[in-house]
């Protein structure tokens, strides 16, 4: 039945009329199962994550299938795809040297290393080296394991790893300090912003230094962070781990407008001698995370130089400098200057787009001065346009690859396919503009991993799973890998989601996002409607691939629950036009389009019936907390019910990169931005959670919406988790139930079930992410 109630009540025409009913169990654990920890196990084959056999271009991958887990192995070149080794025969080796039962189709472990005519592994406590032809295995002795707070030299040689405030290198069993004087807010290879609460949670105290290894293993590239005058901010840990007296902590956390804001000194040390070249140029400014660990500066590919780029604080000009690191002189090689901001990508996550090419005389240049988002090539020496190298109403999200000797360039594209403009193409054109060519010519979208040879390429849609390939750099299927197997996922109720497009709020744009039906569907019905918005303006909320991305897994189990759910990129978000994504600019308190939210209600309503739009809620996550609560006091009359979780619900205390970025040097927008200057209008109902020690965006952030809430006399739920941080790891099972329950019980006007969700296991992609791999 899908979504299930004891008695089903799906029609009822206004919350509450279902008083006393309770949902059936078998919902929530439908739902569950949806979760983003849970769904790779109902998507087989959806991915592929390469492991690299030696220098060469083999690699290997782990994948589920009907029989167990199995490990691949693919030779592009060859155009082979095959398992790594006998899988029944291995296992049986295994059990007879460990005397333990082995399940051929779930080894003992994860991970494997290729040693010559031996494929070797960690399992049962031991390290086991095991031939493929003959399958004897032995243990053997482990390779010896790299400190993950340190970070290797190319050649393996070396690492360099922080301690104290200084850095310092190792190698062979020597260690001595590259630094001598590192101080507390003056500190090497440090990033402003250290996710520190999420970390002491894994028993670690720091990341690893922000640092970058020249081509021939001999000098790193590092800053010195200044966080000295910086503004402290304060949080209680109110339930210490040690059972102890509540505890003080203390951040060098600056907000929008603050004199003193973090300091970036690059300086490029050699490891040997310990020399340091500091650049002979004014700090950049730094204020959120290193520059080194967000590719802002990199070595040249011949070690000779360091590029990086440098932002003005009002983001309005972006210049691309060389640094000598033999003599810490500082030349520009490009400066624009724009009317909004000026980005180096789409994104704020992706890697800018800044290419120096060989020899240092040309660089390939991201810009959207035309209106759209595409490459130029620069001559370096003058600073001044050689060519623009692709054009048209579509942008560059990405270079995968500069072929110099054949004169070319790899990229990504969206805006090529006329059906969704947020699908993604592989492309190349020649660095002079020509031969502009469409190397995935299908209308799926594409989502590649590239080395110089050959790239992994993904294709899919919101509706059709992946299919996964490897192709040349002339588009050429050199070996297929995986078709994604959905059947797990379609047994839990779950249908596709429909891809819609609606005009915004001015009537002329077009908008698009994704609408999941509830489980169970029947048109005859009517549903209660959720609204899932995140605001961006650094990402978009919908990807356009199978992938529901970091933001949809959360949509998708909701729709178990029998709401129908929506998720929409309204104006202001990236991913279009410079226009479209300028719609932002100045205006956070729009919340990512709210008014486009409204806008594709109403029009979806109109043409499904099914829609109640008598029972609108909203939910969201950090911005999607701030965007659930703008939503519910700003238009009343349409969002009646919401779940804000860690929301930052007032930007003038909030941190300065977020309001200075996408509002500007302007106080004035920040108070328009302000939540707590409209907790009077709110009349839904409403729940606010929080975590006690969330270090990004502060708890007094909803604390403060409460005090103006309690002044204004409006009622509303409040859930504070003591211990969590900003994503509430450890906690999700229990917020993510708390937040279904509000939901299911005040917009379907029914009672949840009594059920438990069980403890998400630690997400060691997350960690791999704070850690820059």
């Amino acid at each position: 039945m899908g979504a299930h109630t004891v008695r089903t009540v799906y029609s009822e025409g206004h919350m509450g009329s279902g008083a006393g009913e309770r949902l059936d169990v078998a919902a929530y654990r439908a739902a569950e199962q949806l979760l983003r920890h849970n769904r790779p196990r109902l998507v087989r084959g959806g991915s592929v994550t390469p492991h690299w056999v030696g220098g060469g271009g083999r690699f290997w991958y782990r994948v589920e299938r009907d029989e167990g887990a199995r490990f691949v192995l693919v030779d592009p070149a060859a155009g082979t795809r095959a398992d790594a080794f006998d899988h029944p025969r291995l296992a049986a080796a295994l059990a007879a040297a460990c005397g333990q039962p082995v399940d051929p189709g779930a080894l003992p472990f994860a991970s494997i290393e290729y040693e010559g005519a031996f494929i070797a592994f960690a399992a049962f406590g031991s390290w086991w080296r095991c031939r493929t032809d003959t399958y004897r295995c032995e243990r053997g002795d482990a390779p010896a394991g790299q400190d993950v707070l340190a970070v290797r030299s190319p050649d393996g040689k070396r690492e360099v790893f922080a301690r104290g405030h200084d850095l310092w290198a190792r190698s062979d069993g020597r260690e001595w300090a590259l630094t001598h004087d590192g101080q507390a807010q003056l500190a090497y290879g440090t990033s402003p912003f250290g996710a520190d609460v999420l970390l002491r949670k894994v028993g670690i105290d720091r990341l690893p230094p922000a640092v970058a290894w020249s081509p021939d293993s001999t000098r790193v590239l590092t800053h010195r962070t200044d966080l000295r005058g910086v503004r402290e901010t304060h949080l209680v840990d109110a339930v210490p781990d040690d059972g102890g007296a509540p505890r003080l902590l203390t951040q060098r956390y600056a907000f929008p407008g603050d004199e003193r804001v973090p300091l970036g000194e690059l300086l490029v040390l050699d490891v040997a001698g310990g020399e340091a070249v500091a650049a002979r140029t004014e700090p950049i400014l730094m204020p959120l995370i290193s520059p080194v660990t967000s590719k802002w500066a990199w070595w040249g590919e011949d070690g000779a130089a360091v590029h990086y780029l440098d932002r003005s604080r009002d983001l309005r000009t972006l210049r691309l400098r060389r640094l000598d690191p033999a003599s810490g002189e500082v030349t520009t090689l490009v400066t624009e200057t724009g009317d909004t901001r000026v980005e180096p990508n789409q994104f704020a996550s992706g890697p800018p787009m800044a290419e120096v090419l060989a020899g240092g005389a040309e660089v390939l240049w991201y810009s959207q001065r035309d209106g759209h988002g595409h490459l130029y090539l620069y001559d370096a020496h003058s600073g001044e346009v050689r060519t623009q190298v692709t054009s048209g109403e579509w942008a560059v999200q990405e270079i995968l690859r500069v072929d110099e000797g054949q004169r070319v360039v790899y990229f990504v594209a969206a805006g090529l396919i006329a059906a969704d403009p947020y699908r993604r193409t592989v492309c190349r054109v020649g660095l002079d503009g020509s031969g502009f060519r469409r190397l995935t010519e299908d209308d799926l979208d594409h989502v590649v991993q590239a080395t110089d040879d050959h790239f992994i390429d993904s294709a899919s849609t919101t509706a059709l799973p992946p299919s996964i390939v490897v192709r040349d750099w002339d588009g050429r299927v050199l070996v297929a890998l995986e078709d994604a197997d959905i059947t797990g996922l379609t047994a839990t109720g779950w249908t596709p989601p429909e891809r819609f497009r609606v005009k915004a709020a001015d009537g002329t744009t077009d908008l698009y996002g994704v609408l999941h039906r509830p489980h169970g569907f029947d048109p005859a019905r009517r549903y209660p409607v959720v609204d899932h918005p995140y605001p961006g303006p650094h990402v978009r909320r919908v990807l356009p691939s199978f992938d529901a991305g970091a933001y949809g897994y959360d949509a998708e189990a909701l729709a178990a629950l029998g709401f129908a759910v929506v998720a929409l990129d309204g104006r202001g978000t990236p991913g279009r036009d410079k226009a479209f994504h300028d719609a932002s600019f100045g205006h956070l308190d729009a919340a990512g389009g709210l008014d486009d939210h409204v806008a594709a209600l109403r029009r979806l309503g109109a043409e499904r019936p099914w829609l109640d739009l008598d029972r609108v809620g909203a939910f969201g996550l950090s911005g999607g907390g701030y965007a659930t609560v703008r939503a519910l006091c700003a238009y009343p009359e349409v969002y009646k019910v919401g779940v804000a979780e860690a929301g930052n619900h007032d930007n003038r205390l909030y941190h300065l990169w977020w309001a200075e970025t996408y509002d500007g040097p302007d106080p004035e927008a920040y108070a328009r931005a302000s939540n707590v200057e409209l907790a009077d209008r709110l009349e839904g109902k409403l729940l606010l959670v929080h975590g006690g020690l969330d270090d990004n965006v502060h708890p007094q952030l909803t604390m403060r919406l409460v005090d103006r809430l309690v002044a204004a006399d409006k009622d509303f739920d409040l859930l504070i988790v003591p211990g969590a941080e900003h994503i509430f790891m450890g906690y999700e099972h229990y917020v993510t139930r708390r937040r279904w329950d509000f939901l299911v019980r005040h917009l379907r006007g029914i009672e949840p079930p009594e059920y438990r969700l069980t403890p998400a296991p630690f997400d060691v992609a997350l960690l791999g992410g704070l850690f820059g791999q």
